[in-house]
């Protein structure tokens, strides 16, 4: 018992205690520690507050700190930065943009004034959303106030220009940070190589990595991983092998993502025995294949015409404990379209959707494509109906084969006012075919 004896904890003993269940994410008996403390003599005061706060807002539990928010400045106790701060995050991370600005607002107005990791918050989230503009001009905000940009916040800068492929901009917040001196970190280099990769620029991402080595920073797993995925999609599966390697030797061991990155390049490539050898690997290693491995097997498989295989390990899935998702079954469908087994891949476009996991566009497009691919027109007109229904509409490759059908009569007129309500884009050429 706490209170056993006449040894009575103080401020410091309970917070302590708040702070050490926070930390193993046990929310619940921090309150009622907390509780406890208001039936003593010992009330509890800003900081335990804050850690439960903080705590419950990585727990995204957002609305109960906002409770506790409220008590405690009922209760005459008023929050400061570091409230704010982790509230902030709290809703940024539940992707509620207008409530943290909301909860910016609410703090200026009690004269409680952001700090650079209250901004920092915030550049990472606008980032993220994509509104980059936005970010930079709270940066220059920061800056005029004279709170200094630390490396996070440079870092969610460049990371936002990077997914928006600026890469010139990127860079220029990259050189800033060198200029400052030690502000670049492991995350700085791998955001960067990322962005790189992403644009498929890999000999700038290539001289990063270097250059990283050379400034004593140890790139890892992620680091390794994007440069593996980099190479695989710009067919340098050589380098991507070397890499593989190079990462293990430097202590850095692939983790299941770095697997699949370069599964996903072998199979796409065509050396699915490497591939195959490659996974028997990762289980010796005691690394668990998720959905997205063996989805990345199966379309392997797929591409190199063993769809009785495929077959047979989409179906041991379940007894694996894996969940099939959208993107394992428009992979079987389309191994099964490609095998010539197009009422087997309609029988799963039924069953996914009864398994509750229904079809998307792509699925559609697929499906379509393999019937008609297959010289099965009939249920052509049916499926696109359906997929319409849905809401979905055919891609570029899906609408060119069907206006193709239409011109050679081989499917039904009907499909004509289906596709032109849906404002498909036809050419003057098909339509002079089609009227």
């Amino acid at each position: 018992m706490i209170n056993a004896g006449n040894c009575q904890p103080d401020a410091v003993t309970y917070g302590t205690l708040v702070k050490g269940f926070c930390m193993k994410g046990n929310n619940s008996a921090a309150i009622q520690l907390l509780r406890k403390m208001e039936e003593g003599a010992c009330k509890p005061g800003l900081v335990v507050y804050n850690t439960i706060i903080d705590s419950l807002c990585k727990d995204k539990l957002v609305d109960d700190a906002l409770n506790l928010l409220s008590e405690m400045m009922s209760k005459g106790i008023a929050p400061d930065v570091i409230t704010y701060t982790s509230l902030i995050h709290g809703v940024c991370k539940l992707g509620k943009w207008k409530e943290a600005k909301g909860l910016l607002n609410e703090m200026v107005s009690k004269n409680v004034f952001p700090d650079v990791c209250t901004f920092s918050v915030l550049v990472d989230t606008l980032c993220k959303e994509g509104m980059v503009g936005e970010a930079e001009g709270l940066v220059k905000m920061m800056i005029e106030r004279d709170i200094q940009p630390n490396t996070v916040t440079y870092n969610s800068l460049m990371d936002g220009y990077c997914l928006r492929g600026e890469m010139s901009k990127a860079r220029k917040v990259f050189k800033l940070m060198l200029s400052k001196g030690s502000m670049v970190d492991v995350f700085s280099y791998s955001t960067l190589i990322n962005g790189y990769c992403k644009r498929k620029m890999m000999d700038e991402a290539m001289t990063l990595l270097r250059e990283m080595s050379r400034k004593g920073l140890v790139p890892n797993t992620v680091t390794y991983s994007t440069l593996v995925d980099g190479c695989c999609k710009v067919g340098k599966l050589g380098d991507a092998q070397k890499l593989f390697s190079e990462m293990q030797d430097c202590g850095q061991l692939p983790d299941v993502q770095t697997y699949a990155v370069l599964l996903d390049g072998l199979c796409k490539n065509r050396q699915l025995s490497t591939a195959i050898q490659l996974f028997k690997e990762m289980e010796g290693k005691k690394l668990d294949a998720d959905i997205v491995v063996y989805s990345i097997l199966i379309e392997g498989l797929c591409i190199a015409e063993k769809i009785e295989s495929a077959w047979e390990l989409f179906f041991g899935l379940s007894s694996r404990g894996l969940q099939m998702n959208v993107r394992t079954y428009t992979i079987m469908i389309n191994g099964l379209c490609i095998g010539g087994r197009t009422s087997e891949a309609e029988k799963l476009l039924t069953e996914m959707e009864e398994r509750g996991c229904p079809p998307d566009d792509c699925t559609y497009n697929i499906i379509i494509r393999g019937f008609v691919n297959n010289n099965e027109t009939v249920r052509v007109t049916g499926l696109i109906q359906q997929m319409v229904e849905k809401g979905f509409s055919a891609d570029a490759s899906t609408t060119e084969l069907i206006i193709d059908l239409l011109c050679k009569d081989k499917v039904d007129p009907a499909l004509l006012p289906l596709m032109q309500k849906e404002n498909y884009e036809l050419n003057l050429p098909q339509l002079k075919y089609l009227d």
